[in-house]
């Protein structure tokens, strides 16, 4: 009931069209992240360029220029990946390309990178869009429960996602066109009284500033990469498109092709617009208040419209996990079915999307969220070298594909993606040099991590492929000396009709076994045994420490050793009179403990064998319960005689 109020009634297969999204709902379930950036790309720049040595003038001086070459490799990587749409209309981007056309190593470190990535993408853009409503002066009180606040956002995207895509994008649509239309608005204003009319800057505050200086300070060319690394995340998310095409509505590849055009242009001039107006307005990093709130102050005051505008940040910030809720789980499903993940990621749900993919995710970056406080700057260090890194192999891969097929404008899509390989491979270089020492490394480590358990887990499947697979001389029947073990606890009707089934298969013998713990039991059992007329032989073993798994497991060994057996199946008898009541805690586990324990055991098979008994007679039916009736070792009674209607008691 639970479940169906908070996910959905589930969707057949036959719906999977119906779950298709169409551009203006593709825009914000796989361009959320994207554009989400601008958000904090500018002021993380700033956090780097204009602390430390450095100093608040000399960093907003270079603001435009870093700016500048973020945009210009923005227009780069679109146009490469333009190309990879309309090459791989499928999806799996970067994956699939790399495994199709530089081989299982390189895909591997793609898929690594991108599944890192898209939990970092959770982690960083749940942290910002905190950070976004904390600045709401109402709200800077909540800044001590910024971790509690991001774990409840991941709570919230993880069911909405888990309903499906479709209601998902339709659900956060809203907030990104918002988002995008007041960020807009305040550009534009803040743009036009800079240079048509009057604003004055952002007042300085020394004590809420990050850095130690105001004015001079040196900027060398380390901190002025690593600041062109810290812009360089507005481009997170660029491939989401590609990722997931299969998910747009017929044609694919066109419609996902001109998402990302739209994608590259809001992206690209929010961006651009939101750091010109910055380099006026002179805003400065402080962990206290965005940058984007500073310049909405002045630009637009403290209005309707900068609470409008804040809450659309904090909502797209948020939302902005969603890309990485859309294309997580779609990659680790492809992933999975190339064998190199457990393969319960490539099920789907009962909404049609990977559940699994989708759990996982959210634990992953809650995970992240309390290691790292909740802190956005703290998690932007480990984020874009992934990113990058999938960059530079998804357009390796296209320019190999170009060469190798020579399709219609093979020349120019060669260039197009080589000049994207060599871009994004120098800022690859650029991020993990200048950000290895504050967290770069941890991704520089973790993909290693992860490629070498992909491996492991594709070495598990493939051997067990080669144990199951099948020859001529496997199919040919070979008959079995076959031995059926009934476990009794009690006598009641549940074991005649266990004993039932035990001779219907026909089997080479039939025995029927009791754990006693002492000489009192032993006899008890025997004298009820034989006042019955069984015709099925009862042995008994005795549990010197009343322990039920290793008196049956050394009985088993010595039926081997006894007959020969090829085949032991273990009969548990079980009561089944309901499955829903709190009654099931008071009656023992022991049957369970006991599957789990001979499940490793060769040749070895446990059934249980349901009993359904009759109700008694009284006006009201007693609670219902669902019991086991394996042997409970230990237990101190007299077992008694069933009679006509009675339940029995415990096992």
């Amino acid at each position: 009931m639970l479940k169906r109020l908070m996910v959905g009634r589930p969707l057949g297969t036959e719906e999977m069209d119906h779950q298709r999204i169409p551009k203006w709902i593709g825009l914000p379930v796989f361009s959320s992240d994207a554009i989400s950036s601008t958000a904090y790309a500018t002021e993380e720049i700033l956090f780097v360029t204009a602390v430390g040595a450095s100093s608040l003038t000399l960093g907003l001086s270079k603001l435009i220029p870093i700016a500048s070459a973020v945009a210009l490799l923005l227009a780069i990587v679109v146009f490469s990946y333009r190309q990879t749409i309309f090459a791989y209309p499928s999806g799996g981007g970067s994956y699939i390309v790399s495994r199709e056309n530089l081989g299982e190593m390189p895909s591997l470190v793609a898929g690594a990178s991108l599944l890192v990535d898209y939990v970092l993408t959770v982690a960083v853009s749940i942290s910002a869009g905190v950070a976004a409503i904390i600045s709401i002066p109402t709200f800077q009180g909540l800044a001590n429960q910024r971790v509690l606040l991001c774990l409840g956002l991941i709570v919230f995207i993880t069911v909405v996602n888990l309903r499906g895509a479709k209601e998902s994008g339709k659900l956060f649509a809203f907030p990104t066109y918002i988002y995008i239309v007041t960020l807009g608005g305040m550009v534009l204003i803040g743009l036009y009284r800079t240079y048509f009319g009057h604003i004055s800057r952002i007042p300085f505050d020394p004590e809420r500033f990050e850095g130690v200086r105001e004015v001079g300070g040196s900027l060398g060319l380390f901190l002025l990469l690593r600041g062109f690394s810290s812009g360089a995340v507005a481009l997170s998310g660029v491939e989401a498109i590609s990722n997931g095409v299969p998910a747009f509505r017929k044609p694919e590849a066109k419609n996902a092709s001109t998402t990302l055009l739209w994608m590259a242009g809001i992206l690209g001039s929010l961006f651009f617009g939101v750091s010109v107006l910055a380099h006026h307005l002179k805003p400065y990093p402080t962990h206290e208040e965005t940058v984007l709130s500073q310049m909405a102050r002045v630009v637009i005051g403290g209005g309707p419209y900068y609470w409008i505008l804040q809450f659309a940040t904090a909502a797209i910030l948020v939302l902005a996990a969603n890309t990485a809720y859309a294309d997580f789980p779609r990659l680790s499903s492809i992933i999975a079915r190339d064998g190199y993940l457990p393969r319960q990621f490539s099920n789907r749900g009962d909404r049609l999307v990977f559940s699994n993919g989708v759990v996982f995710l959210a634990v992953a970056a809650a995970g992240l969220i309390i290691a790292f406080g909740g802190v956005t700057t703290a998690l932007i260090p480990l984020y874009a070298i992934g990113v990058f890194t999938s960059f530079t192999l998804s357009q390796s891969g296209m320019v190999r594909h170009h060469l190798s097929l020579h399709q219609p404008g093979w020349r120019s899509g060669t260039v197009i993606n080589a000049v994207g390989a060599v871009a994004t491979g120098i800022v690859t270089l650029i991020v993990g040099i200048t950000k290895f020492t504050i967290g770069a490394w941890v991704p520089i480590v973790v993909v290693p991590v992860i490629i070498l358990i992909f491996k492991a887990i594709n070495r598990h499947y493939s051997s067990l492929a080669v144990a199951l697979a099948l020859t001529p001389e496997d199919v040919r029947r070979h008959d079995l000396h076959h031995t059926v073990v009934v476990l009794v606890g009690r006598v009641h009707k549940g074991v005649v009709v266990a004993l039932n089934y035990a001779r219907s298969m026909r089997p080479d013998h039939v025995l029927a076994l009791y754990v006693a713990t002492d000489d009192a039991e032993q006899q008890q059992m025997q004298a009820e045994w034989k006042r019955f007329g069984f015709d099925v032989p009862l042995e008994i073993v005795h549990s010197r420490y009343r322990d039920l798994v290793a008196p049956v497991e050394s009985y088993l060994d010595e039926l081997d050793e006894r007959w020969n057996i090829d085949t032991i199946t273990i009969v548990i008898p079980e009561f089944v009179v309901g499955t829903r009541s709190l009654a099931n805690l008071l009656h023992g586990q022991s049957a369970l403990a006991l599957k789990l324990a001979l499940i490793d055991r060769p040749n070895t098979v446990v059934t249980s064998v349901p009993f359904h008994p009759s109700p008694p007679p009284a006006a009201s039916a007693p609670p219902v319960i669902s019991e086991l009736a394996a042997p409970a070792a230990g237990s101190e009674h007299k077992p008694p005689a069933p009679t006509p209607g009675a339940r029995s008691g415990p096992v």
